[in-house]
């Protein structure tokens, strides 16, 4: 298995930067459900269980990423099909449009329901302790949003590109993203971020917009059958 931290971010992010975060069974780690659904192994050779037992409450199901263990007994690991992993290695041009502010708690209520609009698979309660989010207001309402998410060594992800319907089209998307890029580019850190192969729409924006796929990579769901 390669030793670049991108080929493992789950993992290496919860290792790493969200160490603070992880809830840790010997070396399988998670995020907590109400932040994110992700789950870590640092190689193939670990075996989830019986770590994932206590892990992984009946109910859940976890996302994992790149190449993982055997599918232990009692529970299902579905493959999701490969993501494109896309990097960003150098400053794109800006953007101009509205101006955008950092988002807080005071703006998690708005979060909340224009990702469950838009972006309703990973975005938890509290998906907003993972790094800093930015969001665009018009006309009071609000339009985009942006934010962090993994952070591998030398990495950041650029996670929750979300415009709101009745704002598509504008430009907004774009803005936050070169905006953002830049930034962590300007902090020594290289931004990367994870789309499905289907959502073309994004696909074609991303690689407008300065990013190259660096890798496919695995995507996989493990829930407990039954």
């Amino acid at each position: 298995m390669s030793d670049h931290p991108l080929d493992n971010p789950i993992w290496q992010s919860l290792a790493h930067r969200h160490r603070g975060l992880a809830l840790a069974q010997g070396e399988v780690l998670r995020y907590p459900a109400d932040i994110a659904p992700f789950l870590g192994v640092p190689g193939p050779h670990v075996a989830l269980a019986p770590a994932i037992d206590t892990l992984v409450p009946p109910g859940d199901t976890v996302l994992l990423l790149g190449a993982v263990p055997p599918q232990p007994p009692g529970w299902t690991l579905q493959p999701l099909g490969d993501l494109a992993q896309m990097v960003c290695e150098a400053p794109l041009p800006e953007v101009d449009g509205p101006g955008f502010i950092e988002l807080g708690e005071p703006h998690r209520a708005d979060v909340l329901a224009l990702t469950a609009l838009v972006y309703p698979h990973y975005f938890r309660p509290h998906t907003m302790k993972l790094g800093r989010y930015f969001g665009m207001y018009v006309d009071d309402r609000l339009a985009a949003i942006i934010g962090e998410r993994m952070g591998p060594p030398g990495w950041r992800e650029i996670s929750a590109v979300c415009t709101h319907p009745d704002f598509l089209g504008r430009g907004y998307a774009r803005r936050l993203m070169a905006w953002l890029s830049n930034d962590i580019l300007a902090q020594g850190l290289t931004p990367f971020l994870h789309v499905s192969r289907q959502n073309t729409r994004a696909l074609s924006m991303y690689e407008n917009n300065g990013y190259r796929t660096r890798t496919g990579i695995a995507f996989w769901s493990l829930a407990r059958q039954g």
